[in-house]
């Protein structure tokens, strides 16, 4: 039998290439580490970048650091041995006519002449409307020119150009998807250019609801619209300090002379009565207005805790919800319009918190600055509860705020406060003054004087002092 030949199908080995099996563990375990490595490596980098970006561009654009505001002190503010002659009687003898009063001028001799020869030097006065009006118009140029010497120098400016206009915007949309903007405005006054910005300050009552502030300025036609910050706000007599940046007010309005920093009178002594001012920003309830009059009454005091305010009342009739501005004759701030209660029989007159009494309340605000707080409300000793009742000159505590520091610290009402740190304390509004320059978290050594039996002795108290 033949043999059979070989299949050439048979000769050769067919193989099946198989894929090879996934490890899916260390598909997972690797896909972890590199997502792991991804997230380190981006918060590195981030860190990095967050760490090295304001120094580096501080290095390459430093920010000009804002200076702090300190205001010059009051030069006609009474000192404690003139405040503690305040309280005493008056024993100096009234001029006789033809001396001389404290001014050094001579007095008219008026004694052996008769009524109706005093009339008749009355009625001989050369005086006319004309008079009158040129009094006004007097006013008129010192508010919208300024007063000026013969060679044209300027002496002060216009008082206008202190009024800044600020609004307190809101926001919001109706049923048509429109949006709707309502603002309330009040006016203000620059107290301060700390070389980055400019601080405005303003009565906030109006503005405290607002979503954002925004301060006009005006250029002849062209009127600016400025965001501007709120630097502070002191809840007591609701004046805050509103900041504008320099870099946000157009080169060409500086360089006009478009802002100008308000001067700061004084209200301090006695001697208020009787002195000329000039009311401005909404002494009528509206924006602009103005009024003219005299200061009436400048004895009249408002305490609180750790605070004493000085009323000026004036003889202006005004708007009950009246806020700006009392000026002098020399273009001097003196006085900021407030409408705290000050008896119904005063109707509508204007009256305002003395500027060397919030003077301090001002640079605390213009700096961001807090208040320190102790607690204490009090009044001064008088010439009789010292002569009569032996009671110390200091400040007498009329009442301790609950859980305050003070009371923590326990001190009690009919406590006389006789010094703060050592530096003495002769009445209320000495120790409040005192009381400005320190900050909360400030510890201080009171020394109190409290009646013992039919004596008052001295303790010390040392206290932590908190923030208002």
């Amino acid at each position: 039998m033949p043999d059979k030949e070989p299949n050439s199908q048979n000769d050769f080995m067919i193989e099946k290439i198989k894929a090879r099996p996934i490890n899916r563990k260390k598909l997972i375990r690797r896909t972890i580490i590199t997502a792991v490595m991804a997230v380190l490596f981006g918060t590195v980098a981030c860190v990095t970048f967050l760490i090295l970006e304001p120094v580096i561009s501080n290095q390459l654009y430093p920010e000009e650091e804002p200076q702090p505001v300190v205001f010059p002190e009051d030069q006609n503010e009474m000192s404690p041995e003139e405040m503690l002659a305040e309280n005493l009687p008056d024993e100096s003898p009234s001029p006789a006519p033809g001396g001389e009063d404290s001014s050094g001028e001579t007095l008219p001799e008026l004694s052996g002449l008769t009524k109706e020869q005093i009339q008749e030097m009355i009625d001989g006065a050369d005086r006319d409307l004309e008079d009158y009006a040129g009094l006004y118009a007097a006013l008129q140029e010192l508010i919208y020119n300024g007063r000026t010497k013969e060679d044209g120098e300027s002496v002060i400016p216009a008082l206008c150009q202190y009024m800044i206009p600020v609004k307190g915007v809101t926001s919001s949309i109706d049923w048509f998807d429109d949006v709707q903007e309502r603002s309330n405005q009040a006016t203000g006054v620059i107290v301060a250019d700390n070389g980055v910005e400019f601080l405005i300050l303003v009565d906030y009552s109006s503005l405290k609801n607002a979503e954002n502030l925004v301060v006009e300025l005006s250029q002849g036609q062209l009127v600016y619209r400025i965001d501007a910050a709120l630097k502070g706000v002191d809840k007591d007599t609701e004046l805050a300090i509103v900041a504008v940046n320099r870099d946000s007010i157009p080169a060409g309005f500086l360089e006009e002379g478009g802002l100008a920093v308000v001067a700061l009178g004084s209200s301090a002594g006695n001697k208020m009565t009787g002195t000329p001012v000039i009311a401005m920003g909404s002494p009528m309830g509206a924006g602009d207005s103005i009024g003219y009059g005299m200061i009436t009454y400048a004895g009249s005091q408002m305490t609180g805790p750790d605070r004493n305010y000085r009323l000026l009342m004036t003889d202006i009739n005004g708007s009950k919800n009246a806020e700006g501005f009392l000026f002098n004759l020399k273009g001097q701030m003196i006085g900021v319009i407030t409408d705290s209660p000050s008896g119904s029989d005063t109707g509508n007159l204007i009256h305002a918190y003395g500027i060397t009494e919030i003077r301090r309340i001002i640079e605390k605000l213009s700096n961001g600055n807090t208040f320190a707080y102790l607690g204490i409300t009090g009044t001064d000793v008088t010439a009789y509860a010292h002569s009569d009742l032996g009671v110390p000159y200091g400040a007498y505590v009329t009442r301790v705020e609950m859980d305050s520091p003070a009371m923590l610290a326990g001190m009690q009402v009919g406590d006389v406060i006789l010094a703060i740190n050592g530096n003495s304390v002769i009445n209320y509004s000495s120790y409040c003054n005192q009381l400005m320059i320190l900050n909360p978290g400030d510890t201080v050594e009171l020394t109190v004087s409290r009646q013992s039996q039919s004596e008052y002795r001295e303790m010390t108290f040392t206290v932590e002092l908190g923030e208002l």
